[in-house]
């Protein structure tokens, strides 16, 4: 899944946009960047680009604290 900062109707649209096979989450209140450090505020208007594997037992397998949007998609499915 994704978690962005816009409306559930902006994430709605981008991900019919560019046709995702994942949820994208909203987070307009920023609980969920702040809480894995995607910002610091909840008046932070954008997120890092971050990202976490969890595992089948919901635990964090791996952080990414610095990540490419256009290419680590591919290149995470491609690691496993």
């Amino acid at each position: 899944m994704g978690v962005s900062f816009d409306s559930i109707e902006e994430n709605a649209n981008f991900a019919k946009c560019y046709r995702f096979p994942f949820q994208l989450l909203s987070d307009t209140s920023r609980e969920i960047g702040m809480a894995y450090g995607a910002c610091e505020r909840k008046d932070d208007l954008y997120a890092r680009r971050i990202a976490y594997v969890i595992d089948e037992n919901g635990r964090i397998a791996q952080a990414h604290p610095k990540v490419d949007a256009k290419t680590y998609p591919h290149e995470q499915l491609g690691s496993l």
